[in-house]
């Protein structure tokens, strides 16, 4: 099931479904359920917070209603016409982890550094800017940002139920589903203020973009690779700039599971339904690590108007267009 936040007119945000290339309002399609189908669904909510906050039944409920698509085809809005936001468009809180172990030698080789050993230690996150989120389509920065501005190459999770101490041979159970991540990074930014051994934070808070929907687990299964330390996923990521290919990874090289990353970020703090969790960069997935490895000499950076194309199979393209407020 493919879940999405969509926007039928200025500043409304509903809660629908992704099914056959159509857009479905869930709290239209349950009221004609109930009125066609001759039975009674509990309510589901208009807002993705609270469908995760319902838990399993809603997820159950949103599932049947799936299954009935092809009677309901009608209340289907053409997916060209619909304003798509983040799938989870007010995340309770944003980590970013650190879990792709080729983009962390190649980003610490390019500075002259050796692989530090805490990386095979500990999954390391940082908590980045939960009210600066954004889906598919134009993404406004300012003149600053502009100073090296790049992408990132993510996968994201959802959390799905409330929990403390979680460990990671139950981690898996509490992910709600899955998303494409960009965590946008203004580099001369983040490059000046991370002298004083604090941040990210200028640097990386003006935007993260999430989609374009969010896809549940049973979707995934075939692609699904069970691990000691939780499951992974055989999924190719790929990046564009305007259209040519510049970045190419797998979710299945992840060094640290996301059940791994729950259990760290759950350890005396309780982690809540809608929680969103990015997996870090994977190798290949930036423009600091592509140009500090010379693959682009003279470096090459996102500028005013170019097009953005983060792809993973399964999870669907994530396509985002700089515009620059001055």
């Amino acid at each position: 099931m493919k879940l999405i936040t969509f926007q039928p007119a200025p500043n409304i945000e509903r809660l629908g479904m992704f099914c056959n290339h159509l857009v479905y309002d869930l709290a239209v399609m349950r009221a004609n359920v109930k009125s066609d189908a001759g039975f009674t669904l509990p309510y589901l909510p208009s807002d993705i917070l609270s469908f995760l906050r319902l838990g399993d039944a809603a997820m159950h409920d949103a599932k049947l209603l799936e299954t009935m698509t092809g009677d309901i085809m009608h209340l289907g809005i053409p997916e060209q016409i619909v304003t798509l936001l983040s799938p989870v468009p007010h995340p309770t809180s944003m980590r970013d982890g650190y879990a792709f172990r080729q983009h962390v030698e190649a980003a610490r080789r390019n500075r002259g550094l050796d692989m530090i050993p805490e990386f095979d230690e500990i999954p390391i996150f940082y908590f980045t800017n939960h009210q600066a989120v954004f889906g598919p389509g134009p993404i406004t920065v300012r003149p600053m940002h502009l100073e090296q501005l790049d992408f990132e190459l993510e996968v994201a999770i959802v959390i799905g139920k409330k929990g403390t101490d979680i460990p990671a041979s139950k981690a898996d159970e509490y992910i709600a589903g899955f998303m494409v991540m960009n965590d946008w990074s203004a580099r001369a930014m983040q490059m000046h203020e991370m002298k004083l051994n604090l941040g990210p934070a200028k640097g990386k808070d003006f935007a993260t973009t999430l989609g374009p929907w969010l896809v549940t687990k049973e979707e995934l299964a075939s692609k699904k690779i069970d691990t000691p330390n939780g499951a992974t996923y055989d999924l190719q990521m790929t990046c564009t700039l305007n259209g040519e290919p510049v970045s190419l990874g797998n979710v299945k090289d992840m060094s640290w599971t996301f059940a791994q990353i729950i259990e760290r970020a759950s350890y005396g703090v309780t982690l809540h339904p809608g929680d969103v969790i990015g997996s870090g960069t994977c190798g290949t997935g930036c423009f600091l690590e592509l140009n500090g490895s010379k693959v682009y000499d003279p470096p090459l950076w996102v500028k005013e108007g170019d097009t953005v194309v983060c792809t993973i199979d399964a999870l669907g393209a994530l396509s985002n267009t700089i515009e620059v407020q001055r």
